[in-house]
């Protein structure tokens, strides 16, 4: 049986993160996210005016990912995603400071990495477990941190548009990766599968096992908040 390699690397998982968010904003407001083709470069992670989420996940890969939202654009989001459930016009939030806004952010991104989970393993065959999300409204930025060793961190910003053409932005931390790929030329399905089992189910175990042992208080000291 004849195989050929491919790989993926870094950037191709932000690519799945990307997506994940988009489909998942898409699907939450019935409206058009869209995000830059262009991925840039940084020296660092940090948490951004008005909104800031950030969830820490690890196993297969370790990284930071923070969503940062301006007013306006947590705002959009926040309505379109509630008007799709039932509520009223007049029972929502006005006001990006709302806490229910910031709480409505935090949910939409544990279903943006829960997705990216699902489509990590499909596509890679790699498993990743997450914290849950934490929200903070800030003034100024804040820069965040892993404090656990990762090989040649890599940092990425991405923008991101609504429909009304609000900005937010994805920001990741991550180590610098490289998955390299197997697929058989006469296998019919396509499936892409990762190389080695035992480094898959020792990344499997690892998802298993989480990281929702932590307490806040453990994750905001890794974060050196």
């Amino acid at each position: 049986m004849h195989k050929k390699n491919r790989t993926k690397n870094t950037d191709d998982v932000l690519k799945i993160l990307c997506d994940s968010i988009q489909e998942t904003l898409r699907t939450a407001t019935q409206t058009d996210i869209t995000y830059s083709s262009t991925f840039i470069k940084t020296s660092k992670t940090c948490l951004r005016p008005d909104i800031g989420c950030f969830v820490l996940f690890g196993g297969g890969v370790t990284g930071l990912v923070a969503m940062n939202f301006s007013g306006r654009a947590a705002l959009e989001i926040y309505r379109k995603y509630h008007q799709l459930m039932g509520m009223p016009d007049d029972e929502l939030a006005k006001d990006h400071s709302a806490p229910e806004v910031a709480d409505s952010m935090g949910e939409l991104m544990n279903q943006s990495v829960g997705r990216f989970q699902t489509v990590l393993r499909q596509q890679v065959g790699v498993g990743v477990s997450q914290n849950q999300p934490k929200m903070i409204a800030l003034n100024q930025p804040m820069r965040i941190s892993l404090e656990a060793e990762v090989d040649k961190p890599q940092f990425r910003r991405v923008e991101f548009r609504t429909r009304d053409n609000q900005l937010f932005y994805v920001e990741i931390t991550m180590e610098k990766v490289e998955f390299v790929l197997q697929q058989s030329m006469e296998s019919e399905s396509g499936q892409e599968t990762a190389v080695g089992q035992d480094g898959k189910q020792e990344a499997e175990s690892v998802s298993e096992a989480g990281q929702g042992g932590k307490s806040p208080e453990d994750l905001m000291r890794e974060l050196g908040l």
